[in-house]
């Protein structure tokens, strides 16, 4: 949630979420975090009223989980928790729902969605969800929770379908796949209200015992969804390794000796300590960025490991 608030500067809909965070609180807007998996077995959750979010439905990055991309536990975070934001703050337009602070935004919404649902991009052999979506009116939520997971990769490392996402009922399996197959949906997330990386410190799982990678690797099917992170935590005490990626990365170690990796040599990046925080700056551009390191032991470069 703390990455669909943070405020966005020069969006058209998100350089100031404090109207949509606000109107969240004035809907009384409740997130209901469940043990269990949502198979109707969890008595509570029969009981609450707001947006379930259930213990099997969280990937934590660098869990077993989240690294192996394991679909039997998708990562559906992202999905309720937009529900949470789109439903209470941003706002449905219709029938049976609360009011929004960016009317504007939805309807924006609603078009995509519309012309997903005409022309067959969105929504593909679900004719019976469909029509109890549309009793519901919940339409436009499915719909954008589709575009929103194929556009931060969690659908990318899905192997039922080269092609297509959200189960194989969304064309846009990828960010690219949206711009050329969704472009109604693709517009939906440039520069309007979310951001183009996941602006939340992610706190590796301190299960993770090797290399955390930033960069998209056709080898490693988490860097789908890793590729779009920029600041991270290793936790525990295991000795693990980060490969940067080409946004300006935020790294912290744990408490066992860390490796940073970078992509070039050694004489290609300047390399700056200063109170007990190091700066490497590569200085090739659109390769490795300007990545701040704390609590890192080792800079791996192509040619040569320096200590820190």
């Amino acid at each position: 949630m703390e990455h669909y608030l943070t405020n966005y500067p020069g969006s058209q809909y998100g350089a100031d979420k404090s109207a949509v965070a606000n109107k969240m609180a004035e809907n009384n807007a409740i997130l209901c975090l469940l043990n269990g998996q949502d198979d109707g077995n969890n008595s509570v959750g029969n009981q609450v009223s707001g947006q379930p979010l259930y213990q099997n439905e969280i990937q934590v990055e660098g869990h077993s989980w989240y690294m192996n991309q394991d679909y039997t536990h998708r990562d559906a975070a992202f999905e309720e928790i937009l529900h949470f934001v789109h439903d209470n703050g941003i706002g449905i337009d219709g029938a049976n729902t609360l009011p929004g602070a960016a009317p504007a935004y939805q309807a924006e919404i609603r078009a995509a969605q519309q012309n997903a649902l005409s022309n067959n991009l969105w929504g593909i052999g679900q004719d019976s969800w469909i029509q109890e979506l549309t009793q519901e009116n919940s339409l436009s939520q499915e719909y954008f929770a589709s575009v929103v997971d194929s556009y931060y990769g969690l659908w990318g490392a899905w192997t039922e379908s080269a092609t297509h996402g959200m189960w194989g009922m969304y064309v846009g399996k990828t960010r690219a796949d949206m711009q050329t197959d969704d472009p109604m949906g693709y517009a939906l997330m440039n520069n309007k209200f979310f951001h183009p990386y996941l602006t939340y410190n992610a706190q590796i799982s301190a299960s993770l015992n090797g290399n955390f990678s930033l960069k998209f690797d056709t080898s490693k099917p988490y860097t789908h969804h890793s590729r779009y992170l920029k600041d991270v935590t290793l936790l525990g005490t295991n000795n693990n390794t980060v490969t940067v990626n080409e946004m300006d990365n935020k790294i912290t170690g744990n408490s066992g000796t860390n490796t940073v990796i970078f992509s070039g040599t050694s004489t290609e990046y300047t390399v700056n300590t200063a109170n007990d925080v190091t700066t490497v700056t590569d200085n090739t551009a659109n390769r490795d960025g300007v990545n701040t390191l704390t609590k890192i032991e080792k800079l791996q470069f192509t040619d040569t490991t320096i200590n820190l």
